[in-house]
């Protein structure tokens, strides 16, 4: 796991272990496209991430501990998860989305995703949490009677979809 940067200033660190683009959109792919595999990240990239670039995202981020990476044997794929410190990136993805909404031009069934997350606040981010902690760590399911934030992600993904289409 690399830590060491040019200073010690946890901006710096931060910068430095998630400031390029293609780290951001890699984790956000996996965080909330549920992609896992390579083959999956490369086709769902909407940015057209090239295969040497994901390759070494993915790399680094193994390397960093923001994923684990679990071989399944040759010719099989690899299943890469997110590690706690990547799931505790959901409230800065969140407010990104937010400020993103705010500040540039975006498509509304790309927003649709941040506009929710805003809504739903620190509530939603915490259940969300929670849930990619069951997929990626193992952790038990949360006792709550609310739909799954995923679900609720992926429904208004779709609804917004659907309403450009038609």
């Amino acid at each position: 796991m690399r830590h060491a940067g040019r200073s010690g200033c946890p901006i710096n660190q931060a910068v430095e272990a998630l400031g390029d683009h293609w780290t951001l959109l890699v984790l956000r792919d996996i965080v909330f496209g549920g992609r896992r595999h390579f083959r999956e990240l490369l086709a769902g990239s909407q940015e057209g991430i090239a295969s040497n670039i994901l390759a070494d995202r993915l790399r680094r981020l193994v390397d960093d501990g923001m994923l684990t990476r679990e071989d399944a044997g040759r010719g099989r794929r690899a299943t890469y998860s997110l590690t706690e410190s990547s799931i505790a990136l959901v409230p800065v993805f969140a407010v990104l989305g937010a400020w993103g909404l705010r500040h540039r031009e975006t498509t509304e069934e790309l927003a649709v995703r941040a506009r929710l997350l805003e809504e739903g606040g620190p509530a939603m981010w915490e259940d969300f949490m929670a849930e990619l902690r069951v997929t990626h760590l193992g952790a038990p399911a949360p006792a709550h009677p609310r739909e799954p934030v995923v679900e609720r992600l992926r429904a208004a993904r779709e609804a917004a979809r659907d309403a450009a289409a038609s």
